[in-house]
């Protein structure tokens, strides 16, 4: 109970660092009421407003299955003002089945994200003060292969770390992005190179994710070229896909393949924008040190980076636009195939380890540094 108390402090607290009289959006799926309790008392203590909506997977299946344009554009009509209105919002997720959606109607997904989800989340994300947790549930620790007791523990060390302090320990790696022009990733069937130049590099330590840890930038868009190979498996709309690869030319995604190479392609012919890249970003969670098949946990993990087809984020904007914003792990560590990456021709990072003298306290060798 005290651990879950402390999580809905730091996301009311921390997070979104709510005051009396703000308005928060409270979204939770699949959720137990107890800990929902516990968030609302928090929200209370400060003075702050909650608006509570409560979902399920399952029903949010049986929506999409029969969604079409005008009930998609019905939705955005009333909730795009009522995410206006919010100053902050939390969303806390109970992932029971991560395929819930596997059998849903692509064109609807397509309809719902184009007419609905792209306006009201873009408000989100621009304009409140915003968080996402995933609840830890009995299908988490399978994939993660816990039991759930020991997935809960594990949970709760990588989701209450002090995230002032690795905010701090990021201040280094973000100074060195904002002054570099190129990067060079190199290993396990990657060989690509990229300019960051004049980018913002931007910090995440729990102000938007839990878990987090990573500081990410954005290629600018017409620079990528080379072949990537991403060693981590990826969930999008509810499908699976492992082993892609992808070959880019002038930023351009040219070649695209996995084990479910049809479905690949699908999703990044969405629009002009999915076959460019939106992201590049350092992981430096020092828990996480395998991937669970929920991207919250793995594009946070030690050693990794990814690099993101679709849509870029407004703090660190490279104009590259798009309804997807899906993010690709690729793990440098060792026991993923090892790694390298340059900047201007510098070693930063050899099998998942920083080697720069000033970068080398993020390799957090022992964990009680973070405690």
């Amino acid at each position: 109970m005290e651990q879950e108390r402390r999580l809905a402090r730091i996301l009311v607290n921390y997070s979104c660092s709510l005051k009396s009289g703000e308005k928060v959006m409270v979204e939770v799926s699949d959720v137990p009421d107890n800990f929902l309790q516990i968030l609302l008392n928090e929200i209370y203590k400060v003075g702050a407003y909650p608006f509570v909506i409560k979902k399920s997977a399952e029903l949010k299946r049986q929506m999409l299955q029969n969604m079409n344009e005008e009930y998609a554009v019905t939705l955005k009509k009333y909730m795009l003002p009522i995410m206006k209105d919010m100053d902050a919002y939390i969303s806390i997720r109970g992932i029971n089945n991560k395929y819930e959606l596997c059998d849903v109607n692509q064109e609807n997904l397509k309809i719902y994200t184009k007419c609905y989800q792209d306006e009201v989340l873009e408000e989100r994300v621009n304009n409140t003060k915003w968080v996402i947790l995933n609840y830890p549930t009995s299908a988490l620790a399978q994939e993660a292969n816990l039991s759930t007791l020991a997935f809960k523990e594990y949970f709760y060390l990588v989701c209450n770390l002090d995230y002032e302090k690795l905010d701090k320990s990021m201040d280094k790696l973000k100074n060195l992005m904002e002054k570099t022009d190129i990067v060079h990733i190199v290993g396990n069937g990657t060989d690509l190179t990229f300019s960051i130049k004049n980018m913002p590099a931007i910090k995440c330590a729990g102000k938007c994710n839990i878990p987090d840890g990573e500081v990410y930038t954005a290629p600018i868009k017409n620079s990528v070229n080379g072949e990537i190979a991403y060693t981590i498996p990826s969930i999008y709309d509810g499908k699976k896909f492992e082993n892609i690869k992808l070959k880019v030319k002038n930023g351009k995604i040219i070649e695209a393949t996995s084990s479910n190479t049809a479905g690949l392609n699908y999703i990044l012919d969405t629009d002009e924008g999915a076959r460019y890249f939106g992201e590049f970003s350092l992981g430096v969670n020092p828990y996480i040190k395998k991937p669970m098949l929920d991207i919250l946990f793995d594009e946070k993990m030690f050693g990794s980076f990814h690099l993101t087809p679709g849509r870029c984020y407004e703090d660190a904007d490279n104009t590259n636009q798009s309804s997807i914003h899906w993010d690709m792990v690729c793990c440098q560590t060792s026991e993923y195939g090892g790694g390298d990456i340059y900047f201007d021709d510098v070693l930063i990072r050899h099998n998942g380890l920083f080697v720069l003298p000033e970068l080398k306290e993020l390799n957090f060798t022992e964990s009680k540094q973070i405690d």
